[in-house]
């Protein structure tokens, strides 16, 4: 199996310790979310995955071997960390050529690769003259090119469009879909939410949570309802006689903590009294995120200044 698995991982830089201790694993046929504040140690922990840095203590495997050890690493495992470091000199198809014949690639490769991308109609143009998210899309391409059973992305969507991040969105599920590994490194919370099965985050080099995307937030949400009803009055009658509390509805909506839309709707359904709307609250991932990782965070913004006079 292409398990990632990283055990008691340290890397120490004189007396900063990046990364504390880590370990985790990270599975075939699912996206795992790898997050943290800056500082938290995500890309000294990618670096030290690939071989681009030694650890001070622990280990990182890729399929049970020090990624190092592969002799052709792009058909195990495509990376994607710095889209800037393609040299600006060279076209996008010559620097992909140049990956695929020094890995053992075909090099019909390079061209299915700058289609899936869609870049192929700037094949022949200098990198230098790429935007970010052109070189974003190359980056990928040179990830995808060994058609790797493992892909480690860092923040993939950076200077994409939104077309671009509905495709990159689209892409990494269909690759854990075909039974990849898949771990994708992001700041964007609402993008996350939408990619990802499992959660792996850190703070201060150190692990924080290891868990499933939907039991990360579980975890830090507080059973709530939301209802629209007709019926206001009756429904918070009925409520209360299970000890449930009917608050709000200044827009229409109420809620009622403590308890599930199923049970809210049960006690209704009870009664006779007409539903409008029924949901779950749950906090979102960006708040369960944030919660989570308050104490952690190595730059915290000053709350804005309103109503200052000059």
């Amino acid at each position: 199996m292409s398990v990632i698995e990283v055990r008691e991982l340290t890397k120490q830089y004189g007396k900063t310790r990046a990364v504390d201790g880590l370990s985790f694993g990270v599975h075939p046929g699912r996206v795992t979310g790898f997050l943290g504040p800056n500082g938290a140690g995500k890309s000294t922990t990618l670096r030290l995955v690939l071989g681009l840095d030694r650890p001070t203590t622990g280990f990182a495997t890729i399929g049970g071997r020090p990624f190092a050890c592969y002799p052709e690493p792009l058909r195990q495992v495509g990376a994607l960390l710095d889209p800037q470091a393609a040299h600006g000199g060279r076209t996008a198809r010559k620097h992909l050529l140049a990956l695929a014949i020094s890995n053992g690639i075909p090099p019909r490769r390079v061209g299915d690769v700058l289609e899936q991308t869609g870049i192929a109609d700037v094949a022949h143009q200098r990198i230098r003259t790429f935007s970010l998210g052109m070189r974003q899309r190359l980056g990928i391409a040179a990830a995808l090119l060994g058609d790797p059973a493992v892909l480690l992305l860092d923040e993939p969507t950076n200077g994409l469009d939104p077309e671009g991040i509905i495709w990159i969105r689209d892409l990494v599920r269909e690759l854990a879909g075909q039974g990849r590994t898949v771990l994708l490194s992001s700041h964007l919370m609402s993008e996350t939410a939408a990619s990802v099965d499992h959660l792996v985050i850190l703070g201060s080099g150190r692990l924080l949570i290891d868990l499933p995307m939907q039991e990360f937030i579980d975890s830090r949400s507080r059973p709530q309802a939301r209802v629209r009803t007709t019926e206001p009055d009756r429904l918070c009658i009925a409520l209360a006689g299970s000890g449930l509390d009917l608050r709000g509805g200044g827009d229409g909506l109420w809620t009622v903590d403590g308890t599930s839309a199923e049970v809210v709707g049960a006690i209704a359904a009870r009664e006779g009294i007409p539903i409008l709307e029924l949901v779950d609250e749950q906090v979102s991932l960006e708040q369960a995120y944030l919660d989570l990782t308050a104490a952690e965070t190595e730059f915290v913004s000053a709350s804005p200044i309103v109503g200052r006079e000059a």
